[in-house]
């Protein structure tokens, strides 16, 4: 059985669009007001449904819970990872007063370094991951409704 390239491919497509909308968010200076990061969820949301939908057709009558769900969390890590990277490279070299400022917009008296602010933000990533695979799957899965797959009978006693 060959291996799906759904996930790498949609993972990939899904970094590119938080990439480039944080990178819009930048041109317009307001990347560091943290609700806006309310559009990461947006974007990654709509990545992981199609990439979930076309999965599930790809598999066809073959689909199981297990393996679409597999599917989903390889598809949400492949994006953090990459975004992760992405915005480690991006505090560090390419706008190194990026984390002072969005710092200073929570009240904080503790000291956060470059480290503990990408670990957040992978952390993030994989929660919202792991949260919108299960809801998906929901949608996804098949029922295990009795009714549907047997019509009701009354009971004899």
């Amino acid at each position: 059985m060959k291996k799906s390239v759904i996930p790498v491919k949609y993972g990939a497509l899904i970094a590119v669009g938080l990439i480039v909308y944080f990178l819009i968010l930048s041109l317009t200076e307001v990347h560091t007001n943290p609700v806006y990061s309310i559009g990461n969820g947006i974007i990654v949301a709509l990545g992981l449904y199609k990439a979930m939908k076309d999965y599930k057709h790809e598999k066809g009558k073959n689909f199981e819970f297990q393996k679409g769900f597999m599917a989903g969390l390889f598809t949400g890590f492949n994006a953090t990872i990459i975004f992760t990277v992405f915005f480690a490279v991006y505090v560090t070299n390419i706008n190194t007063n990026f984390l002072p400022e969005m710092l200073a917009n929570w009240s904080s008296h503790h000291h956060a370094g470059v480290g503990i602010v990408v670990f957040v933000a992978a952390i993030m990533g994989f929660a919202t991951t792991f949260v919108l695979t299960l809801s998906f799957m929901q949608l996804f899965k098949e029922s295990w409704n009795l009714k549907k797959k047997y019509k009701s009978r009354p009971i004899e006693v």
